[in-house]
């Protein structure tokens, strides 16, 4: 069903004075000082409101103003329920078409099953390379734009997965306008490293990722694109995104670069065979290599519950870039690339280095189990609180943090709220900072919707467990490469007795006297272990995948993004 609102572009000029004045003034890409007066009142009323989001500063947020989140109108017509004054859209930003080398789908393809599984958002990231730089880019923007206008309560986006300088892969993606073919194209062309010859990991080629990020600020800032986003992708896979760059291009551009996959796609490579590759899950199955960070243990290169290494460790790499009261977010995604059980082929006559794409999928009756990946919406989703149905509010619900994600549908709906316990005050939502006096009482506030209804493997997903995760916001690390946090640990388990409705908890902090995060895992507690780092921290976290026989569906767990909890005297 259609909205009524045609997205090809989005460059405002058909928007009232005072709607421009607002999208400038919460595009915290642009300093106050370059803003106008008028345009500076509006981004203080939003501070007060707290629709800002909060820690989008270098300085994080030990060194900014806390904000807290208010509930917001939103477009609700679209059949996706609210919750807490948000639109919570399931979405996905890591997808491949015929315009990559190593895909097979049209653009419409996904598009239409994404829509059909319940997706509200995705991202078409082509592979970045001579090709995709020199063709690809052009060509899948006109099959975007048809998808955009035929499938309307779908947001699609346009971005590249960007060969990052010196790393792994990444996503990077703009918000529609004139001029997103133009900008993505020149991206490409001058800061991939397949394009630039710029993967081994020196200093310089570590630069010219950085570079790359300024890039996307600056053609923010200049309004070339209204917006731009980036998020590293699988990256534990091959070992090559050292802590000191994820800090580098975190603290470089906040406002661009807010996270990573906490859970890579190709989640059915897992699967055993004959019925499925018989692999690693997210194709998690390499070894260090000549450009890989020494110091990463050799877990770091398995899944665990299906969520890299970085995210599923509690006081491990994700944790200790939270420790330091910087924003940085989690997401999962499908990376579809070839569908598990599927039975297309790709078109005879395909010459994809002369075209930039191949012929248009036929289908040849024969399902194909030796893929790894699964549709968009059909098992991992990144579920973001938008403020209504658009593009700008799907990125400004990313980059405040308002995200947490699942496999396989194991709950339906997540809420929580921190807040000054006893007060009736709403508090603060993911990624937001509440701001207290020294020492006053503090609750984390968990409401969860069950499942209630089959996923699309046709099972009703169980939730058994929901750990309440909490660490001390230290700030700024001495050593850039660090990669644990010793005081994250997880502080509450609480046991899920039923099996339909709605649960809810309350997980009581007492008197804050330091800054701390906290975040939520759950489980339908099939596969545990104690945690790397031990039992004391972890006792029954997400267990190392099994390489060649991990069901995908037989191990499921959602995440959220912190909140944090910040005393004042």
């Amino acid at each position: 069903m259609g909205h009524g609102h045609h997205h090809h572009d989005h460059d405002h000029s058909h928007e009232r004075p005072g709607d421009t004045e607002a999208a400038v003034a919460r595009d915290l890409s642009v300093p106050d000082g370059e803003l106008s007066p008028g345009q500076l009142s509006r981004r203080r009323m939003f501070r007060r409101a707290g629709l800002l989001g909060a820690g989008l500063t270098a300085a994080g947020v030990l060194g900014g103003e806390g904000q807290a989140a208010a509930s917001t109108g939103f477009d609700g017509g679209r059949g996706r329920e609210p919750r807490d004054g948000y639109q919570w859209l399931a979405g996905d930003h890591h997808i491949h078409t015929q315009y990559s080398s190593d895909a097979v789908y049209r653009v419409i393809d996904h598009v239409r099953h994404a829509n059909a599984y319940g997706l509200g958002w995705m991202v078409i990231t082509d592979h970045g390379g001579a090709t995709h730089a020199k063709i690809g880019v052009d060509k899948v923007n006109p099959d975007i734009v048809a998808a955009r206008e035929a499938v309307q309560d779908t947001l699609v986006f346009q971005g590249l997965e960007w060969n990052i300088p010196a790393a792994e892969h990444g996503t990077v993606f703009v918000a529609p306008g004139r001029n997103e073919v133009a900008t993505l194209k020149e991206f490409e062309s001058s800061f991939d490293g397949s394009v630039k010859g710029a993967s081994s990991n020196t200093p310089q080629n570590e630069a010219l990722a950085i570079a790359g990020l300024n890039f996307l600020a600056e053609a923010v800032r200049k309004r070339r694109v209204p917006d731009a986003l980036f998020l590293a992708n699988h990256p534990s896979r091959k070992g090559i995104d050292s802590p000191h760059e994820i800090r580098g291009w975190r603290d470089a551009q906040p406002s661009i670069a807010i996270g990573m996959e906490g859970a890579p796609g190709h989640q059915a490579a897992g699967i055993a065979k004959p019925n499925g590759p018989g692999g690693g899950r997210g194709y998690y199955d390499s070894t260090p290599g000549a450009d890989s960070f020494p110091g990463y243990p050799a877990e770091s290169y398995k899944t665990f519950g299906g969520f890299d290494w970085m995210t599923a460790t509690v006081g491990g790499l994700w944790d200790s870039l939270l420790a330091e009261g910087k924003p940085w977010w989690i997401t999962a995604n499908s990376d579809s690339h070839w569908v598990h059980g599927d039975t297309s082929d790709r078109g005879p006559g395909s010459d994809f280095n002369a075209n930039g794409r191949y012929e248009d999928p036929i289908y040849k009756g024969v399902a194909n189990f030796g893929s790894g990946d699964f549709w968009p919406g059909f098992y991992s989703r990144t579920h973001a609180g938008a403020e209504d149905f658009s593009y700008r509010a799907v990125m400004d619900a990313l980059r405040a943090g308002r995200v947490w994600v699942d496999h396989g549908g194991l709950i339906s709906g997540l809420v929580v709220r921190a807040r000054a316990a006893g007060t009736g005050q709403r508090g603060v939502t993911l990624g937001g900072t509440l701001q207290v006096r020294q020492g006053a009482r503090v609750e984390l506030a968990i409401e969860i919707t069950l499942a209630g209804r089959p996923n699309w493997a046709q099972f009703v997903p169980t939730l058994a467990r929901v750990d309440v995760i909490q660490g001390d916001v230290t700030g700024a690390v001495s050593d850039k490469d660090a990669f644990t946090t010793p005081n994250t640990k997880v502080v509450q388990s609480y046991e899920v007795n039923k099996n339909s409705g709605t649960v809810t908890f309350t997980y009581q902090l007492g008197a804050v006297d330091r800054p701390v995060y906290l975040r939520l895992r759950g489980t339908d507690g099939k596969r545990a272990a104690p945690g790397l780092l031990g039992a004391a921290v972890d006792p029954n976290g997400p267990a190392i995948d099994v390489y060649g026989d991990a069901d995908p569906w037989n191990d499921l767990w959602f995440y959220s993004n912190p909140i944090w909890v910040l005393p004042r005297r």
